[in-house]
């Protein structure tokens, strides 16, 4: 919305953290020279962590860390960047969670909502197929686009 907010201040937050964890910029075209898709760190970084890539994540230049610490930066972090402002966290709730404090129960929670979204959206995928001929949105198409 461009409009200055506690949860736009979060997400900014996040985005910060990412960047200090992997000591990437937040947009890097670079990946796109790479042949990669994703342009954005936090797309990136949701991939690398689903292929449970950890090692991959973290900056090279840091040669001795605590896996579980930066996974929980990480996680953190995801939180914060949440799409929808109304799912990120305070930033009270952000200290506790960098405390370890109700972090896991939260994130088993999440992921457990989105493996229901995911199995929830490949069931309408197949509910509704639609062939050329049938569609009502092409012939609609067809229709809007001839000659007035």
């Amino acid at each position: 919305t461009g409009k200055s907010s506690e949860k736009t201040d979060v997400f900014g937050y996040g985005i910060t953290l990412l960047e200090l964890v992997t000591g990437q910029r937040a947009v890097d075209l670079f990946r796109l020279q790479e042949e990669e898709e994703d342009v954005l760190l936090l797309d990136h970084i949701k991939k690398l962590l689903k292929e449970d890539r950890l090692k991959d994540i973290v900056d090279r230049n840091l040669e001795t860390y605590d896996e579980k610490e930066v996974e929980r930066i990480i996680h953190v972090a995801l939180f914060c960047t949440r799409n929808y402002p109304e799912e990120r966290p305070t930033m009270s709730e952000i200290v506790k969670m960098l405390q370890g404090v109700g972090l896991q129960e939260r994130w088993n929670e999440l992921e457990q909502r989105s493996n229901e979204e995911e199995v929830s959206n490949q069931l309408m995928s197949h509910q509704f197929v639609w062939t050329a001929e049938y569609s009502t949105l092409d012939q609609e198409a067809i229709r809007l686009s001839e000659a007035r």
